[in-house]
């Protein structure tokens, strides 16, 4: 009896899944970094992750919303939180929305073992109705620079579908250029950098802010990071555009969809969502 009741309950959560998928709007490609130490000047490094807010908030408004989440990094392991970003400040000051969210991250399939970006790129990139880059510094380090990145923001460009970041998130978009590496290079040695081909030039966006960057290098005992992500962005060709340091400002041109701060996860969700819904 207690073996049949155990198989009714695992053919239950199997129906259940099926049914979850079939009654899907779509999927959602997140794009994460691999990485959790970055470099700073002088060989430094500093600890570091995706912001859970910046992750946690706009997945949690795309599940509701009926869309599956596809987790993808560079190496296909699984993401770590920057630990700077788990404190009720990023949540209207509620520990327990907080912990809410932190439920809703941990409770995604493949959070803990994702796909490749290769893996990705070789099921094919047609099957996903956007993408989204979260923020946290991390993507500086193995998105910013990524060919694989660049194929894939290419095909969402090529086909006009909503491609959102968040904070650093949007540094991502510097490897859909001929050489990114090479970009992200010139930067960290403070040469004059050229991006070329760059898909986004003209575009109008945002990123974390010099100014709140410069907030934020004020935190790390006098240490210095390699480069700041808004002059990149500019110095790339992009059109940018800030509001005041530490309030919500999410920038939309065509498909692209970009939040200047973790402040900006409620409305970039909502601007996301809102332009699936015009594509359906």
């Amino acid at each position: 009896m207690f073996k049949h009741t155990i198989l009714a309950v695992a053919l239950l959560g199997s129906f259940s899944q099926t049914t979850l998928a079939a009654d899907s709007k779509g999927q959602i490609l997140v794009l994460l970094s691999s990485e959790s130490q970055m470099q700073l000047q002088d060989g430094k490094t500093l600890s570091t992750g995706y912001y859970l807010n910046e992750f946690g908030v706009p997945a949690d408004a795309f599940i509701q919303a009926g869309y599956e989440l596809v987790l993808a990094t560079p190496k296909g392991n699984a993401p770590v939180v920057d630990q700077k970003s788990v404190t009720a400040q990023y949540f209207g000051g509620s520990e327990a929305e907080m912990q809410r969210i932190s439920q809703v991250v941990a409770a995604i399939p493949g959070i803990d073992d994702t796909l490749s970006l290769k893996q990705v790129i070789d099921g094919g990139l047609a099957q996903y109705d956007a993408v989204f880059i979260p923020g946290g510094h991390a993507p500086l380090i193995d998105l910013a620079n990524n060919a694989e990145v660049g194929t894939i923001l290419t095909h969402f460009n090529a086909e006009a579908k909503p491609t959102a970041a968040i904070c650093h998130g949007p540094i991502a978009l510097l490897s859909a250029q001929q050489n990114p590496q090479q970009y992200q290079q010139a930067l960290v040695q403070q040469n004059p950098a050229t991006a070329t081909n760059w898909i986004y030039a003209g575009y109008k966006m945002t990123i974390f802010s010099d100014a709140e960057e410069t907030v934020f290098e004020g935190s790390l005992n006098g240490d210095k990071l390699q480069y700041y992500p808004g002059k990149a962005m500019q110095q790339a060709g992009g059109t940018m555009q800030y509001s005041e340091a530490w309030t919500p400002n999410v920038v939309v041109d065509r498909e692209l969809i970009t939040g200047q701060n973790p402040f900006s996860d409620k409305v970039l969700a909502q601007a996301v969502l809102e332009q699936l819904q015009q594509q359906r």
